[in-house]
């Protein structure tokens, strides 16, 4: 069993930034997957045990994830948010295939929501 521990979200202005972070029991691929009210949960971000990191095109450029392997804590900088980015953001751990889909990911944070506003 894998738990994840979210902290780190909040209330920004449009151009702001905030920074997640997840702690996990374990060492394996982590990433953050969001979800705005009314819509699917979306994959955001991920890295691999290796430390392989791979985005979704609509947060390039402006989030990085990086991962302190020695406190087992996978972080997501988010840089120059947009109101679109405002979404309930959740931490997955335990990879068991396609990285970008929700389904592959085994255990979930309990969620920490980003709300942006223009």
């Amino acid at each position: 069993q894998v738990q994840l521990v979210e902290s780190g979200g909040g209330s920004v202005q449009a151009g702001g930034s905030l920074r997640l972070s997840c702690a996990a029991s374990s060492g394996y691929a982590m990433g953050w997957f969001r979800q705005a009210a009314g819509k699917e949960r979306e994959f955001v971000s991920s890295i691999t045990s290796g430390g392989t990191t791979y985005y979704a095109d609509s947060v390039k450029g402006r989030f990085t994830i990086s991962r302190d392997t020695a406190k087992n804590t996978v972080y997501l900088q988010m840089n120059s948010l947009k109101p679109e980015d405002t979404a309930v953001y959740y931490c997955a751990g335990y990879l068991t295939s396609t990285y970008y889909r929700a389904t592959s990911w085994r255990y979930w944070g309990q969620g920490t929501q980003v709300t942006v506003s223009s």
